[in-house]
C-alpha cells in the first residue's frame, strides 16, 4: 500500500477551515473486472473504513494536465 497526500477537506463554500486529511490508496486487482483504486482516510479505524472509502475504475481517471 503507498502513501497517499494531503488535501483540503475544507467547506464548499469557501469559508476558512484549516482541516485537512491524509489520504492512503490501494490497487484492487480483479480477476473478472477491471482493476480498482481504494481511496481511504490513512488514520481511519477499521470501523470507519467500512463507510469512509471511494473507489475508481481506470477509465475513471484523466491526464492531470488536460484538465489545467
Amino acid at each position: 500500500m503507498s502513501h497517499g497526500n494531503e488535501i483540503d477537506t475544507g467547506p464548499a463554500d469557501g469559508s476558512p477551515d484549516d482541516c485537512t486529511l491524509e489520504l492512503d490508496h490501494v490497487t484492487v486487482e480483479n480477476d473478472d473486472a477491471p482493476d480498482e483504486c481504494a481511496v481511504f482516510p490513512r488514520e481511519a479505524s477499521e470501523e470507519e473504513l467500512m463507510n469512509c472509502w471511494i473507489v475508481a475504475q481506470e477509465h475513471s481517471f484523466v491526464d492531470l494536465e488536460s484538465m489545467r
